[in-house]
């Protein structure tokens, strides 16, 4: 595989476009192969920005390499046989027709190579839970599996262990999915909410998006997606009566042969009842168990040992910043939901604890409809709502003639402080933000470990 993705790239006019951690990653990758290729990095950053980063000056030193900065790194992109881009460039307002068809990335050309079996997960959300929790259960089966990609782990870092038996576990973004043409052995959807709008031209571009997961299969690759997720059925995609189709509802599914759903509190693959949903495990809520079962259906294909897969859902922790338990202090319960960037994911969080009492909510506006969420909050028994700038004022304004206690507050340490003087004993505090961290920090990471530490002082 390593053989060919280099071959592939010799002898090509290369351009990188964006200098993250895939980009690094990128670069790194083809030095290690080739170490006379002329590249071009191509970055937004100006050359004070560019300056500061160690691996950016490393890069600079290099003979073969010339680094492309400033507000027009993006002129002239067709006179490159290749551009690897980075997950997070957008082409939103920029017309791409002279070169769409040199964009290339990491994801597309590890899928064109690899003669790994290949799973990709992706959905508005529940993608690194679910991602994550595939992989345990295939590795306390003793499979050869490795998990990439959007988890955190760029795939060129870990390309050579990859076998020919591993199962290489994948979780993909719809930033990566959006000019791939290529697709994984087994595609799973999540869903599809409204999200990153201020990545693409309109909702309906980022659905296509996420529907490149499933676009280039063949007859033998497997489908997976979500029965109850109306941006998912409304598009009537056309599956393979082999795909599985996951519904919680136990509607009837007329469009493949294989259904994994609820009834009478059991989840059943087809007819056959694998696992009771009263059972005591760490995932909490009704979208974790959703999430659980898109792994049920992985297990079932891959003819998996229920027992020793269901003894890892159980056993499976909650990952950082996801509904993740901070603690408990003066009685009360603290929650971090960082990584809850949209409306419907605070929601359902919020039914997943049940006994909410305060609630810190708002970020980066990038257009998403809070009314939704503002609805379901007068509605809810919780007590007091701390709205952060930018999305929280809209929330303030919206609950500003209930008779519930909303604050409206300027930053995180100030949003804990009221949280510790209003929120009522053997209750829950959480924060679920409802919208993005870009803007007021660095990502939904430091937002989260911002709000534990605010916490634990």
């Amino acid at each position: 595989m390593i053989k060919d993705i280099i071959n592939y790239l010799k002898n090509k006019k290369i351009a990188i476009l964006g200098f993250g951690v895939e980009g690094k990653s990128t670069y790194n990758f083809i030095r290690r192969y080739l170490s006379n290729i002329q590249i071009d990095i191509l970055v937004k950053c100006n050359n004070k920005e560019w300056t500061l980063d160690a691996d950016c000056i490393n890069a600079e030193k290099d003979k073969y390499t010339k680094i492309i900065v400033g507000e027009n790194y993006l002129d002239n992109l067709e006179k490159y046989d290749i551009i690897l881009k980075s997950p997070g460039i957008s082409f939103k307002n920029i017309d791409i027709s002279k070169f769409k068809e040199k964009i290339s990335s990491q994801l597309e050309l590890f899928l064109e190579y690899t003669k790994s079996f290949t799973i990709g997960i992706t959905g508005t959300k529940g993608k690194s839970t679910t991602s994550s929790l595939i992989y345990e259960v295939l590795k306390n089966q003793n499979k050869d599996v490795e998990l990439l990609g959007n988890i955190g782990i760029p795939i060129f870092d870990e390309i050579e262990k990859i076998k020919e038996n591993t199962i290489t576990v994948l979780e993909i973004s719809s930033h990566a999915l959006q000019y791939i043409k290529k697709s994984p052995n087994i595609s799973i959807l999540l869903n599809i909410f409204e999200e990153h709008l201020d990545h693409y031209k309109s909702f309906e571009e980022y659905g296509d998006a996420k529907f490149n997961i499933f676009k280039f299969q063949n007859e033998q690759d497997i489908a997976i997606f979500n029965l109850e997720n109306e941006q998912i059925l409304k598009r009537n995609y056309p599956y393979k009566k082999e795909d599985y189709a996951i519904t919680i509802n136990n509607l009837k599914n007329n469009i493949t042969d294989n259904t994994i759903y609820i009834k009478d509190l059991w989840v059943y693959c087809n007819k056959e009842r694998i696992y009771n949903i009263n059972e005591q495990r760490k995932l909490k809520g009704k979208h974790n168990l959703n999430d659980i079962m898109f792994v049920f259906a992985i297990s079932n294909i891959l003819n998996l040992d229920l027992n020793r897969t269901i003894k890892t859902i159980n056993e499976f922790n909650p990952l950082e910043h996801r509904l993740e338990y901070v603690g408990n202090y003066n009685n009360v319960n603290y929650y971090n939901d960082s990584i809850a960037t949209i409306p419907e994911s605070t929601i359902e969080s919020i039914k997943a604890l049940e006994n909410v009492n305060t609630l810190i909510v708002g970020g980066n506006d990038r257009g998403v409809d809070q009314q939704n969420l503002i609805k379901f909050l007068k509605e809810s028994e919780i007590e007091n709502i701390i709205c952060l700038p930018k999305t929280g004022e809209y929330i303030f304004k919206g609950l500003n003639e209930t008779n519930k206690n909303v604050v409206k507050v300027k930053d995180m340490q100030e949003a804990v402080k009221y949280a510790k003087e209003l929120t009522k004993k053997n209750t829950i505090c959480l924060l679920s933000p409802a919208a993005s961290s870009y803007g007021y920090f660095k990502n939904f990471k430091e937002r989260g470990n911002l709000f534990k530490e605010y916490v634990k002082k």
